[in-house]
């Protein structure tokens, strides 16, 4: 599935020991040996079922600009956010191949030494496309397809070149021509990836479902749940990923799409908790804590699990400004509801400011904790150091709505009323054209129109 933030995760692998990874198999109980995925190709062999069809139907999709939130503006951005950041954990394409300079050359001149070579060219289409060339591979592979136009993989290829380079109207062509004889959870799939870049996102999700019922396997099941949320239908989307949860306990990428249909449904302790059951399946990979991260961002008080998690994102990542940010942005939230002495609120102040200061030395470009710091500031009255702070951060963007507000606010308190009434008017236009780029994403994000059928909790 097309990603719209780049947020790298680690490959997930799966524990081949677990209870629940064991299905009937040939009237005998069989445990599976499921291994690192490096790709979206699964034999139906060895992939668990799905048991029961889902409960739910998605019949439409509508264009509007009312789409809906629980709570406040930042609860609603955050939402949203987290939704385009779960459609980007999708897998990366990931070659097969193994391919060197050495082979490339070699595949070369056996192509130039036979051009009809069904095989030659072939294999140097699936090297190129396997390494991220896909337009240089389509040549190769259309003089395979020329030679052999039978041959399924060939064609397959072609198709996910196509839509690799950006080609997918052919794409579409191509992989219509092949569903006819082929029924085949890989184009299905690919179908899917299609569909969406070409705007039916109905067709999409009913091709990913599609997928994942052929070959329930992890990416495909996950691919399913993202398509679900990104379009506004958490309900859904939380059944797919409860489901590929117990399929696939082991996939920290399942946890994190399943808190954020949570998040989306207003369920924010249950959207933490699973968050946080991710980060603790791989520690070491940043992706739960960024998520973390920005659900602290929506304007609730954090819970104590979530601290403890960006506290370890900070111990195990020291060289991560978000690391430093999202952990003094947890802390200071803490210490604004609690009720400590005045040494000890002066020690957590100190830890929050230094832990924003190490943010900025290691991202001198991190304008959010440039922010911060300058209503850390402000909250001292250090009014000087709040407005370097907050012009600071407008330097590194200038459409950083709260800082041109705050630095507004500042101003006024310097008896600086003309620079005060400026920066709220920049504010006052910046947020004007946020609403309006709001609404636009509203009218491109089609949503979803879904029913629920006699649906009982998919959690317990």
């Amino acid at each position: 599935m097309a990603g719209v933030y780049n947020i790298r995760t680690t490959k997930i692998g799966f524990d081949d020991a677990s209870t629940d990874l064991v299905f009937l198999a040939s009237n005998e109980t069989k445990s599976i040996d499921l291994k690192l995925v490096a790709a979206k190709k699964t034999t139906s062999e060895s992939a668990p079922q799905f048991f029961d069809p889902p409960q739910f139907t998605v019949s439409g999709v509508t264009d509007t600009t009312a789409l809906g939130g629980h709570g406040s503006d930042a609860v609603v951005r955050t939402r949203n956010t987290l939704a385009k950041e779960t459609a980007s954990l999708g897998d990366p394409v990931v070659s097969g191949s193994g391919a060197t300079d050495l082979s490339e050359k070699a595949l070369r001149e056996s192509v130039d030494h036979d051009p009809q070579n069904f095989a030659a060219n072939h294999r140097m289409g699936e090297l190129l496309l396997d390494s991220g060339r896909a337009s240089e591979a389509i040549l190769y592979l259309q003089r395979a397809s020329a030679a052999d136009p039978g041959d399924y993989r060939n064609s397959y290829d072609l198709a996910r070149a196509n839509a690799a380079a950006g080609n997918y109207e052919r794409a579409r062509e191509e992989i219509h021509g092949l569903t006819e004889s082929h029924d085949k959870a890989e184009l299905h799939h690919l179908s899917g990836d299609v569909e969406e870049k070409l705007g039916d996102p109905l067709e999409a999700v009913r091709q990913y479902q599609r997928a994942a019922e052929l070959e329930p396997t992890e990416p495909y099941l996950f691919d399913w749940g993202a398509e679900l949320l990104l379009h506004h239908a958490p309900e859904p989307a939380q059944e797919v990923f409860a489901k590929g949860n117990r399929l696939f306990p082991r996939s920290a990428r399942m946890l994190i799409g399943l808190g954020a249909a949570r998040f989306a449904q207003g369920s924010y302790e249950l959207a933490v908790q699973r968050v946080c059951e991710a980060s603790d399946l791989s520690p070491n990979d940043p992706a739960a804590y960024l998520f973390l991260g920005r659900m602290e961002q929506a304007e609730f008080r954090p819970p104590n699990a979530l601290t403890e998690r960006l506290h370890r994102f900070v111990v195990l990542h020291p060289e991560s400004a978000d690391a430093h940010y999202y952990y003094a942005v947890a802390l200071w939230k803490l210490r604004k509801t609690s009720h400590n002495k005045d040494s000890q609120d002066q020690e957590h102040v100190r830890e929050v400011q230094s832990l924003l200061e190490n943010a900025i030395r290691l991202d001198p470009n991190h304008s959010h904790a440039a922010l911060q710091l300058g209503i850390l500031h402000a909250e001292e009255g250090k009014h000087k150091e709040a407005i370097s702070n907050y012009e600071r951060a407008i330097q590194i963007d200038p459409k950083l709505e709260e800082a041109h507000y705050r630095l507004g606010q500042a101003y006024r308190l310097m008896d600086q009323s003309d620079r005060a009434k400026e920066e709220l008017r920049i504010y006052e236009q910046l947020a004007h054209e946020s609403a309006q780029q709001s609404d636009r994403e509203r009218h491109e994000i089609r949503q979803f129109v879904y029913t629920l059928r006699d649906q009982s909790s998919s959690e317990k």
